[in-house]
Formats: C-alpha cells, structure tokens, sequence
C-alpha cells in the first residue's frame, strides 16, 4: 500500500535470458557493462548481488538512486531483504523535506542517504551496507588500506564518521560533513558504511572495493603478526597521478 506499481522489470520486447549479459544500447550504466533500466530496476540487480556477495545479511542495508538532476529518489521500503526487492520495494521521497508522497514508509536510514543528495549534487545512488570486515577492522582501529590499484582507484581515501545509532539524524548529519569534499567512501563504527556513486554501477564498484580492501587489509595483519613494526603495503600514490577521474578500469 502506497508503494511503487509493480510492472516488468524487463522490456517485453526483450526476449534475451534473464540473465543475459547486457547490450550495447542498453539504458544506464554504458555498453556492456551493467544490467539496463531505470534506477529502480538496477537497485533489484544491485540488492541480489551485494547479499551474494557477502556484504549484507537479509535486511542490513538500504538502497537509493535517483536520476540525474531530479528532485526526488527511490529508496527500499523499511524492512525489504535486499535479494528479494521488486519495483513495489521502493518507496519515492522528496529530497528537499524528506516527505514521501505516496505515504509509504522508506528505511529507517532515508535521512543518510537524503542527507548526501543534498549535500553532493553529483551523486545518483547511495548504498548503504553493513561490510562485517570493514566494520571489524574500524572497531579495531585499523585504517584499511588501499592496496590495488582498483582500490586506490575506486574509493581514493575512506572516511569515518564519529559514532551515532543507526537510524538517528546524526548518522545523516555525520555523512553528509564526511563527503562534502568529494568522499564517496565512509565508515560508520560498530555499524557499516555509505558509498556513493554517480551512477548506481558506480557505487556497487566502490562498495565491492572497499570489502575487498578490508579482506586484504586483514589479511595482511595476519600475515605480518598484527600491528607490530612492519608497515602494511598500499598502492603508490603516484599511480593516480595520470588517471581520470571519472573513468574505469
């Protein structure tokens, strides 16, 4: 009740496999490169594979895209499993006053990712996960370390934000300072983390990143005895000197 219409998820024109690989001309995302469709449509792919992936449990995270430029976003629905979304999991919220018009209720967290809308305007999709390495590693003061050269380009330096309980307008207030300058990577203590992306595609590259940079980081530790004398490896700084910012690899 109040949420979005159910309708197909694919064009019925479109009579590849499901799970055919995307083509050229494809909407959002580029040739090639990330399941077609409207930002609700790729926050359903997104959800399947970050649980698949290990970085949420059932219910722990929240998703929101929006388009380019628009004054509103889609967010999942309070208590929606991120494997299980459809287009009635995402609830439409005005991003100037939070307000929800169609009186549905959005996750608990709306105000985090309403929060980064306002404060970047270059952002298109927020994903909040709750990485249980990343968030072990924080809890035991250990920086993650950037190691490959995806992660030094992808995420470029992780922020933490001081502590606040899930769901309270401080965890919004706290994100929004942390990526003011152009952050996309944050750590929430003893919670999980906000990564944020131009496009839905690019947040799920950083939030794969930023996992996988704190699984090498442990790793690490482990190997070299913990945190004694030896310095943890991280990719050349010099590796980002010639690269675009706003392209891939």
């Amino acid at each position: 009740m109040g949420l979005l219409p159910d309708r197909s998820l694919r064009d019925p024109a479109d009579r590849r496999p499901a799970h055919a690989a995307p083509q050229a001309g494809d909407e959002e995302g580029g040739p090639l490169t990330y399941p077609g469709g409207d930002p609700i449509d790729q926050c359903v792919h997104l959800g399947r594979e970050v649980i698949g992936a290990g970085l949420a449990i059932g219910s722990g995270g929240n998703l929101s895209a929006r388009s380019p430029g628009a004054h509103e976003c889609v967010v999942t629905a309070a208590g929606t499993w991120l494997d299980r979304l459809d287009r009635t999991s995402f609830v439409r919220v005005r991003i100037a006053d939070g307000v929800a018009p169609q009186g549905a209720t959005p996750s608990s967290e709306v105000g985090l990712h309403l929060s980064v809308y306002r404060a970047r305007p270059d952002v298109n999709a927020v994903v909040h996960l709750h990485p249980q390495t990343a968030v072990l590693l924080d809890a035991l003061g250990v920086a993650v370390r950037l190691i490959t050269t995806d992660h030094a380009f992808y995420l470029r330096r992780v922020a933490v934000t001081p502590w606040h309980a899930p769901g309270t307008p401080g965890v919004g207030e706290a994100v929004a300072e942390a990526v003011a300058d152009g952050t996309n990577c944050v750590l929430l203590p003893f919670h999980g983390c906000a990564v944020l992306g131009e496009t839905v595609e690019m947040a799920h590259r950083r939030a794969a990143n930023l996992e996988e940079a704190a699984r090498l980081t442990y790793q690490a530790l482990l190997l070299t005895g913990g945190l004694g004398p030896r310095e943890l490896p991280a990719c050349p700084p010099d590796f980002l000197a010639h690269r675009d910012p706003g392209s891939l690899i």
